[in-house]
């Protein structure tokens, strides 16, 4: 990873502030229907540079233990002390300044991230860059949520289809899976497919998702307990189709578990649930090593958190198709100037500009802000 010896950067202001944005179609999964979006942007400050950070944790403690709330009294009373006045020559310093922090990964990215960001900028040089990321285009896939009818999610699949995306990824659960997937293998035979149960079933569904090989899927995504690595390693072993593990793979260390034990064959990366960029390239590191694809995972990101998804999607290891998909799939007005956008073939050109190469549009965010709180030495 690339040091910096001198002018060592600090953190003199940190902001935190949350915004409401309203989702063009609202997004279903196995923990339930949302609608809008409550998001927690950070920005931190250093001799008139700036960087951000977003906060990718839900409204509700339900794929993680943390929430919007939570994580806004964790930056305020633990991460900003610790963060505030301390220099850094690599941003990778920050994740160490928070490892004796249990949990709360989501509120330390939404901070480490940002410090990321502002090193690249002050560097001025382009974000995946500093990174050492070497892809010049990302291959995108799109996560559709569960619908209202098996018709409307065809409908859905079917535009997303002739929009160029590379994979589709379907939300399941108990109810929404056998026919359904059936029902779209009939339209679609050839189409890269995966499905993501977010923890929905338990072993005792193993007959039902053994039943899921005939339909030649990428994988199956968190089959079973979110915070399980043993019963996906007996499910691995009766299923053909490749297990995707998302929830539990929290740092470098249980994603190293859940490869000693083939509790699966592919591995989920996500920004915030590894608490930042420094964890989540060590993981990426681990993987590559060992030949087991990963791919980088959404959670309704607005612009500020998609284009760290972009930065991180540049690593060589991520050779499936993400979740990165394009702003207006989710939002009628996304908060950064370029939208991010996907070319017909279903890539993302990466920006070739100091950053992640979108800028934040500050009249808007301001706009749509519900509070915000600011904090220096």
């Amino acid at each position: 990873m690339i040091l910096f010896q001198e002018n060592d950067i600090k953190i003199e202001r940190l902001e935190i502030r949350e915004i409401n944005l309203p989702l063009v179609h609202f997004f279903e999964t196995s923990f339930g229907r949302i609608e809008r979006r409550r998001i927690l942007l950070t920005k931190v400050f250093c001799d008139g540079a700036v960087g951000y950070g977003e906060c990718t944790t839900g409204e509700a403690p339900l794929f993680s233990h943390e929430t919007i709330d939570t994580a806004w009294i964790i930056i305020k009373g633990i991460l900003s002390p610790i963060a505030i006045g301390r220099d850094w020559t690599s941003p990778s310093e920050i994740g160490q300044w928070f490892k004796p922090i249990r949990g709360h990964q989501m509120a330390r990215a939404s901070v480490e991230n940002a410090c990321w960001d502002l090193t690249a900028r002050v560097k001025n040089i382009p974000l995946y860059e500093l990174l050492d990321g070497t892809l010049k285009e990302i291959p995108c896939g799109v996560s559709i949520g569960i619908q209202d009818t098996p018709e409307q999610l065809l409908g859905k699949i079917r535009t997303e289809i002739e929009a160029g995306y590379r994979r589709i990824k379907i939300k399941i659960k108990p109810g929404w899976d056998f026919d359904i997937i059936k029902q779209i293998r009939q339209h679609y035979p050839d189409i890269l497919l995966s499905v993501d149960a977010n923890s929905a079933y338990t072993l005792a569904d193993i007959n039902l998702l053994k039943s899921f090989d005939k339909f030649n899927l990428l994988m199956i995504e968190q089959p079973l307990g979110y915070d399980d690595i043993i019963d996906h390693s007996y499910l691995q072993k009766k299923i053909t189709t490749a297990i995707c593990l998302d929830e539990p793979i929290t740092s470098l260390d249980k994603a190293r578990k859940a490869i000693e034990m083939k509790s699966c064959r592919i591995i989920n990366i996500k920004l915030g649930r590894v608490s930042g960029f420094s964890e989540a390239v060590k993981i990426h590191n681990y993987c590559y090593e060992h030949n087991i694809p990963v791919w980088c995972g959404g959670m309704l990101e607005s612009g500020i958190g998609r284009s760290h998804n972009i930065a991180l999607s540049t690593l060589p290891g991520f050779s499936l198709p993400g979740d990165v998909s394009a702003s207006k799939r989710y939002f009628k007005e996304d908060i950064i100037e370029p939208p991010v956008t996907v070319n017909n073939e279903g890539f993302i050109n990466v920006p070739q500009v100091t950053g992640t190469g979108y800028e934040p549009k500050e009249d808007y965010i301001e706009r749509i802000t519900v509070r915000k709180e600011v904090f220096s030495v």
